[in-house]
């Protein structure tokens, strides 16, 4: 629709009043899954892919961070980017990526790399595949909840991840696997990259970037635990990939709830050249490179998806 690239022209002309997409994005899933319905798969990826390419100058994070502070990106200018490290990042994504000629920047929690399996996961894959109609937590305080179907399934995940989301990583680590017990599941152990694909998604042009050791939420633990964290998440990537990291992103990323000015000093003292958040709007060469916003649109219809889009050019900053 040249409308909307006309209007993103408008909405972000390059030089001086340049103006920085990003897009965030997690999993690419090979079909759509009930459960989380808004998780992209890979023909919709493909998709969005196309719309992206249509309408913006998709660059490295690392160069549209330089252009930024010299004030002289290009018009429609964006970056894409992924957050965790699953393995369907290099097994489905990078495939499609390289077919559109698009880079990205995969932010990996390095404690999952090679069988490791997020705390998060554990719930979801829990509460879909006990084969029980109610799941009783309330050993662990967690309430009972039906999970007859999908909408019920969907609603006791979101019951319980938002639960225990701020817990200390230990005691999250901890309630989780009791929960899958109690389910009487044994959750997947190959949902994350192994060393070796994050080695070949660099390979093939992307960028790669720290985000933790275990996804804590920083703002929840203490400065120095914050600062292992991300030191060791970073030396272990330096280590496997032979150079330097100098992107980071934040677990969660909301500004103020999940991380606080204390951890983006900390984030340009460990001699990261940027880090990226996870609240709405775009950067501009005024803002924090140490908290770059990222947002993307949910919507199905390219013409939706676009006009929201837009809208996030007036995001709160």
């Amino acid at each position: 629709m040249n409308i909307l690239r006309s209007a993103f022209s408008l909405a972000s002309p390059g030089g001086t009043q340049g103006r920085l997409s990003v897009f965030i994005f997690h999993r690419v899933l090979p079909e759509t899954d009930p459960l989380f319905p808004d998780e992209p798969d890979a023909q919709s990826f493909a998709r969005t892919l196309d719309w992206i390419k249509s309408w913006f100058n998709v660059l490295p994070l690392d160069v549209a961070v330089n252009h930024l502070k010299q004030q002289d990106l290009p018009a429609r200018a964006a970056v894409i980017t992924f957050d965790d490290g699953y393995a369907d990042n290099r097994t489905i994504a990078l495939p499609i990526l390289l077919q559109y000629g698009l880079t990205a920047t995969f932010f990996i929690a390095t404690g999952f790399l090679d069988g490791g399996r997020m705390w998060n996961d554990t719930v979801i894959e829990s509460v879909r595949r006990c084969k029980e109609s109610v799941l009783d937590l309330t050993p662990l305080e967690l309430g009972i909840h039906c999970i007859a179907n999908t909408i019920e399934k969907c609603h006791a995940i979101q019951d319980i991840i938002g639960n225990i989301k701020y817990l200390p990583v230990t005691e999250r680590t901890d309630l989780t696997e009791k929960i899958a017990n109690i389910a009487n599941v044994n959750p997947a152990d190959n949902l994350m990259m192994t060393s070796a694909q994050v080695v070949e998604m660099r390979a093939a042009g992307m960028q790669i970037g720290a985000h933790t050791v275990s996804h804590p939420i920083l703002a929840s633990i203490s400065l120095d635990d914050a600062r292992e964290e991300i030191m060791s998440s970073k030396k272990c990537l330096e280590q496997l990939l032979g150079e330097k990291i100098t992107l980071f992103a934040y677990p969660n990323g909301k500004p103020g709830v999940d991380y606080k000015p204390e951890h983006a000093a900390l984030i340009r003292g460990l001699g990261f050249d940027s880090a990226v958040s996870t609240a709405w709007g775009v950067a501009e060469y005024s803002s924090d490179i140490y908290q770059i916003p990222r947002f993307t649109p949910w919507d199905k219809s390219k013409f939706r998806f676009g006009i929201r889009l837009l809208r996030n050019f007036s995001a709160h900053q």
